[in-house]
């Protein structure tokens, strides 16, 4: 018995060690994968902000991609990559919002004066909806298909490389897919 004891803990030690190796090494370490990829979207809340348009489950299934992006007024990620939603919004994407532990009023008053790229806004003032979305917190993007699946999920601001590198051409492919 004394035998396996000694036997045990450099056993154990290898098996978590190669557990990290094969993590450190596979495809995209940094990348967060979301379970809801290729399934259908998860429920959105029902509240939204006063004189904006509601966004619905509909909305995420019109026949068209959907840009659907997790934000706050608060949060200083979001107002970086909030041209690029602009950008996006004119250029003719679908770009639809949820508003996630935010004050209504701020959020108003920031889309009044930054500019509103949502085809509607939906609100998640205590963050119980982000949960069922897998969002931990914003920024966060993720790509819906015209029937609703789920096809990308991208943590962080939509700004710099790794957006050029990572999320642009999931979009062009969903894009082109249409």
């Amino acid at each position: 018995m004394a035998r396996w004891l000694m036997i045990l803990p450099p056993v154990l030690f290898a098996g978590l060690a190669g557990t990290l190796y094969l993590g450190l090494y596979r495809d995209n370490p940094g990348e967060l994968q979301s379970v809801f990829v290729g399934r259908s979207a998860p429920v959105l809340p029902v509240t939204g902000l006063p004189g904006i348009p509601v966004l619905t489950d509909a909305d995420l299934r019109s026949g068209e991609v959907t840009v659907l992006n997790f934000w706050a007024s608060w949060c200083p990620p979001c107002r970086a990559e909030h041209p690029v939603l602009l950008d996006m919004a004119e250029d003719g994407i679908r770009v639809a919002g949820v508003n996630m532990m935010d004050d209504d009023a701020k959020a108003v008053t920031y889309l009044a004066e930054d500019g509103n790229p949502f085809i509607g806004v939906a609100t998640d003032p205590n963050g119980r909806n982000r949960v069922e979305w897998g969002v931990t917190a914003p920024p966060e993007t993720f790509i819906i298909a015209g029937d609703g699946t789920v096809l990308f999920r991208f943590v962080g601001p939509l700004v710099g490389t790794d957006y050029e590198a990572r999320f642009v051409p999931e979009l062009e492919k969903a894009l082109a897919g249409q």
